[in-house]
């Protein structure tokens, strides 16, 4: 009892009070919540290329009820209309993806395994296929396509502005929607870059409602890298293993 009295006195000292009223938020869609949202996704889906480095915490529920929390970092570089290259760094292992306009290749540096299938020509085709066919999801896969705003306003419920923030140091504006089974949290840059800073992703279709949470960091606009920076190159002594079909694994979620 003494430790929920000390939690909650500590809430009420830190709540904001643009959180004060959100709290009080009507339901319905915001437009300037929504003109927002499209301004940063459409600016995203003009850059021709870019990277940027993200910190990612993915929860999840025990059946007990208890929470845990797995961090990892991303690198994410895109150069439009067909190349992707996505290197995640966790606490065990090290995965790096390929996309180089024909083909997709996933590779374990750790283990020296790797698996490669024929992919679209199109790096939003690719995506799909990369999250639909053989359940693999590239980090802030959400962002990356030319028609990211479409992708996360579908089947929109409601929207508002939640108010001005900082994610680490940058002043940035935050935006909450909801949708019939995720709930999604944007945090978007002020100025002239409207770039995503932050994104959090509710999955309300399982009862324990976990979260996902990506805080975006050091943009380069104009990243030089060599074409052969998308296309994996076997080392000696690698082996080459199958992806399976999505039908044979658990599909990933959408968002």
């Amino acid at each position: 009892m003494i430790h929920r009295k000390l939690f909650l006195l500590f809430a009420s000292l830190v709540l904001p009070l643009c959180a004060q009223q959100a709290l009080a938020q009507l339901a319905g869609i915001d437009p300037e919540a929504t003109r927002l949202l499209r301004r940063s996704m459409e600016y995203l889906g003009s850059l021709q290329r870019f990277s940027v480095e993200s910190d990612n915490t993915l929860e999840v529920v025990l059946t007990s009820g208890q929470k845990l929390e797995f961090d990892s970092a991303a690198r994410t570089t895109v150069r439009r209309p067909d190349r992707l290259r996505a290197e995640r760094m966790g606490d065990s292992q090290r995965q790096v993806l390929y996309y180089d306009g024909a083909s997709l290749t996933v590779s374990m540096p750790s283990t020296q395994h790797y698996a490669t299938v024929p992919a679209p020509t199109t790096l939003d085709a690719a995506l799909d296929f990369a999250r639909e066919q053989v359940n693999l999801v590239a980090p802030a896969s959400d962002l990356l396509a030319s028609n990211a705003y479409e992708r996360l306003t579908q089947d929109l419920q409601a929207a508002f502005i939640v108010g001005p923030s900082l994610v680490a140091g940058q002043k940035a504006t935050q935006l909450a929607l909801r949708g019939p089974d995720v709930d999604l949290q944007v945090w978007v840059k002020d100025g002239d870059q409207p770039l995503p800073l932050k994104y959090v992703i509710t999955t309300k279709s399982m009862a324990s409602m976990p979260t996902f949470a990506v805080t975006l960091r050091k943009w380069n606009l104009e990243p030089k890298v060599p074409e052969s920076f998308f296309r994996y190159t076997a080392p000696p002594n690698s082996q080459k293993v199958d992806i399976l079909p999505v039908s044979a694994t658990a599909a990933a979620p959408r968002k």
